[in-house]
């Protein structure tokens, strides 16, 4: 018999057990990661045209149930989102185009405010700090666009970016009811239900963070514009589409568009009207965190404050801007999979039940 000890302890082997497979999925995801900013040419598309699929899904799940065709529902879908999207950036262009001079130059007074009460790097010129910051954009803006299409215009890239996630988007929609078979025909044999499962649980995921963050995006946006209106702030609508578009990047693009519209409203209208829409603001996401968020997305997948940042710094160092709008929806449909991996491999054992007291045990063990 043989009686050797192993040469590791029983908790040492199991260490080793784990820390080989967070290198496996470390590895997996790396490798992942790395093809997607390969052919990303190709991923983006296919990314936007499953966040529009999220969000237009119900619609379209709509008129098919009510005899539609789900061909014609899925162009109607489509038409509809154009159109909701071409008016909503056309507002939102417009409101820049007519108010962005004003802001700038408003943040160009605050900035200069702060630098004269508060003593900070008295030499400092803000003309000069607006210069240095429109450098840097431009440079960076060039390098961006030249690691994205090498030979095409951004322009050109953003728009056939456009029409490929809008066709992408129709098919989506289309063929929405053949996804179950496609996972039970790619899955390997005897794991469609749970790959099926999975792919469910994530698009649902994805779906209530898209439907639950546009519909809270559009009442902040009101709110706040509604709040600046009242306060007389200079570019109200202007900042209003700005914590639209900031909504759909948690808790940053809220902090960045709340300061943008205090620091406005400290330059042209003074300390006081900056404090009351810092009000408006704070009263704003108070109400988003303890009202909207619990009642909207409270079937969603709700991940830590602390992870979501994690994310966002994560997308912005692989995608840029993209990565940011991206990062979330990605995570909630991981852990949306995460959730159903967990709930099919946890067993359901009935709570053990202490030995009565009033009971001993009987010492002749009968």
């Amino acid at each position: 018999m043989d009686t050797r000890k192993p040469l590791l302890p029983d908790t040492a082997r199991r260490t080793a057990a784990w820390c080989a497979v967070l290198l496996l999925v470390t590895g997996v995801a790396a490798v992942a990661i790395w093809l997607c900013i390969i052919f990303k040419t190709a991923v983006t598309p296919v990314l936007l045209a499953l966040l529009g699929t999220a969000l237009l899904g119900p619609v379209h799940r709509w008129l098919a149930a009510r005899g539609v065709n789900r061909s014609v529902a899925a162009g109607l879908t489509c038409a509809l989102l154009v159109a909701i999207g071409g008016g909503a950036g056309y507002i939102v262009v417009t409101a820049f185009i007519d108010t962005g001079d004003q802001i700038i130059h408003s943040l160009k007074d605050a900035g200069q405010w702060v630098v004269d009460h508060f003593g900070i790097a008295r030499n400092t010129n803000v003309n000069d700090l607006v210069a240095n910051a429109r450098k840097l954009v431009e440079k960076f803006g060039a390098s961006a666009a030249g690691g994205v299409l090498t030979g095409i215009s951004l322009i050109g890239s953003l728009v056939a970016t456009g029409v490929l996630a809008l066709l992408l988007t129709f098919f989506f929609l289309r063929d929405s009811d053949r996804a179950a078979d496609l996972a039970h025909s790619v899955a390997p044999r005897g794991t469609g239900d749970l790959v099926e499962a999975m792919g469910r649980r994530a698009f649902e995921a994805v779906e209530g963070f898209m439907r639950g963050t546009t519909f809270i995006a559009l009442i902040d946006a009101i709110c706040i514009t509604v709040g600046l209106l009242i306060l007389r702030v200079p570019g109200a609508v202007g900042l209003g589409a700005l914590v639209f578009v900031g909504a759909y990047i948690p808790y940053l693009g809220a902090f960045i568009s709340g300061a943008v519209a205090v620091l406005v409203a400290l330059a042209d209208r003074g300390v006081v009207i900056a404090l009351w829409a810092l009000g408006v603001v704070l009263a704003v996401q108070v109400l988003e965190g303890h009202v909207l968020q619990p009642l909207i997305q409270s079937r969603t997948v709700q991940m830590h404050p602390a992870m979501i940042m994690i994310a966002l710094t994560a997308g912005a160092s692989v995608a840029g801007v993209l990565g940011m709008l991206l990062a979330v929806p990605v995570c909630a449909a991981a852990f949306g999979v995460l959730g159903e991996l967990r709930t099919r491999h946890t067993p359901d054992e009935p709570p053990s039940t202490p030995p009565s007291p009033s009971a001993p045990p009987d010492p002749s063990g009968d």
